[in-house]
Parts: C-alpha cells; sequence; structure tokens
C-alpha cells in the first residue's frame, strides 16, 4: 500500500484555509496512487493557539469540518487521518479522524498522554481505548504525538493486531529524537510500520522540527521529510510486519510493576 505523510504549516485558527491545503494535498497524494494521506496534529485549527480558540473551534466528529474533509477524501479517492479539537458534554479533547476513501469515518481517536500546560489547559485526557482500522487490507492503529513516546500504548495496538500505527504529531525542537529515534524504535520493537506526520514552521513560541518519519518493521527508516512543508509518499508491505521476535518473545508476567504507580526513593 502506498501511504502519503502531509507535513505542513497549519495556519493558526483557519480551518477554511487548512481544509483547501488538506485537499490540495490529497488530490496531489492520491494522484501519486497514494490510498491514505496523513497530516499532523490539530492540523484543521493549529496547535499552539491557547485554550480560549481550542474551545471556539472545538467541533464534534460529525462537524462541518469533518463533512468537508469526508467530501475531500471521497472526491479524491484517498482515505484521510485528519487532526482537530473534538467537542463533548465533557469537554474538549486533542483528536484524530480517520475518514475512509469513501467518505465513511473509520476511527476517531484522543490523545492519551497530555503534553504540559499546553495540553492540560485545553484538553480532557482521552479514554483507555484501543481501536483498529481497516484500510485496502493494511490494519491501522493511531496515536497522537506524545502517545508514541508511551511504549505501552504502541505495544497494546501492535497485539491487538496493527500493522501500522499512525501518528499525527506537532514535534517541536529540540525534541527531534523522538522522530530520529524513538519512531524507528517503536516500529522495530513491534514489528509494525509507524508514519509520523509531522507539523513544521512556527506557532507562538514554538518551532516545528519537521522530520516527518515512515519507519518499517525492522527499524529502517522508509522515508523522512525535511524541515520544510512536503508531502511524504512511501509504500509499506504489511506482509513484513513481525519480522522480529519481540512479540512472540515477552514475559508478560514479569511487567505488573509498569502498572503501578511511580514510587519515589527514600533517602
Amino acid at each position: 500500500m502506498r501511504i502519503a505523510l502531509f507535513q505542513t504549516d497549519a495556519e493558526p485558527g483557519r480551518p477554511d484555509r487548512n481544509l483547501d491545503r488538506l485537499e490540495r494535498a490529497a488530490r496531489a497524494a492520491a494522484g501519486q496512487g497514494a490510498g491514505l494521506l496523513v497530516g499532523p496534529e490539530m492540523g484543521l485549527t493549529g496547535y499552539n493557539i491557547g485554550a480560549g480558540a481550542v474551545r471556539s473551534l472545538a467541533e464534534p466528529p460529525d462537524g462541518p469540518s469533518a463533512r468537508r474533509v469526508a467530501e475531500i477524501a471521497a472526491g479524491a479517492g484517498i482515505a484521510i487521518l485528519c487532526g482537530y479539537p473534538e467537542r463533548t458534554e465533557g469537554g474538549v479533547y486533542n483528536a484524530a479522524q480517520l475518514i475512509g476513501r469513501d467518505g465513511r469515518r473509520l476511527l476517531n481517536q484522543r490523545k492519551a498522554h497530555l503534553y504540559g500546560d499546553l495540553d492540560r489547559g485545553a484538553f480532557l485526557p482521552g479514554p483507555d481505548e484501543v481501536r483498529l482500522a481497516g484500510i485496502d487490507g493494511l490494519r491501522v492503529g493511531v496515536v497522537i504525538c506524545y502517545d508514541v513516546e508511551f511504549p505501552e500504548l504502541v505495544r497494546r495496538l501492535a497485539l491487538a493486531g496493527a500493522d501500522a500505527v499512525l501518528v499525527p504529531t506537532a514535534l517541536m525542537s529540540p525534541y527531534e529524537i523522538v522522530a530520529t529515534t524513538i519512531v524507528p524504535a517503536r516500529a522495530f520493537e513491534n514489528g509494525i510500520f509507524v508514519a509520523y506526520a509531522n507539523r513544521c514552521g512556527r506557532e507562538g513560541d514554538l518551532a516545528y522540527c519537521g522530520l516527518s518519519t515512515v519507519a518499517g518493521p525492522d527499524g529502517t527508516v522508509l522515508a523522512r521529510a525535511g524541515g520544510g512543508e512536503e508531502l511524504l509518499v512511501v509504500d509499506i508491505d504489511p506482509a513484513l510486519r513481525s519480522v522480529g521476535t519481540h512479540l512472540a518473545d515477552r514475559r508478560p508476567e514479569l511487567y505488573g510493576a509498569v502498572t503501578e504507580p511511580r514510587r519515589d526513593r527514600a533517602g
């Protein structure tokens, strides 16, 4: 399957203009034979825009922006994963929605691990949920940005049968190590593909580092973007999943302490 990552500097507070950008990218990716387009975290509205703007721009999963994404997906014939602020009765989630190439919603994922005051001041933490969706025979799961830095969450998706984990992100400098080291490690230790779609440019006091990355089950970097806007297109083969031995050689009885609260050392 051919997938595309859209690395872009989404315009803060302008979902209309960001949807126009997404449509151009979707058509370009479909024109290169891609069946899936992955955009960055909060790609419809901007990420570092303040809690007030997040609340005012938040929409339900079936809101006008989602309907426009569905029209884009169906019109271009490509599945689209798009980050947005999700409005619910209880509050707002940092979410990403996967729309199939026929315009139907396949999956809506909420960010589980909130990063710093920027996230905690605007979003609720996502619930305990592990969901997969199928795209042209590829089983995919989704985590958002900081989530990929927690190996337990990616492992759960791998154990559930994911061939690939898709990661809309907004990684800023000086944390390039996530793209260059952690993403390939997550792919290798789980025998899966990891597709990490980042932002670029500046937004307030954040400088996004680009480096969108697709890593294969053997940890090989199949494609990596530079620092500017880019449409990264790469072929992945689900038959290569599980080339390693880590999942088969696990000993879960040893890992109970991983889920216990951290205890500070005495003395």
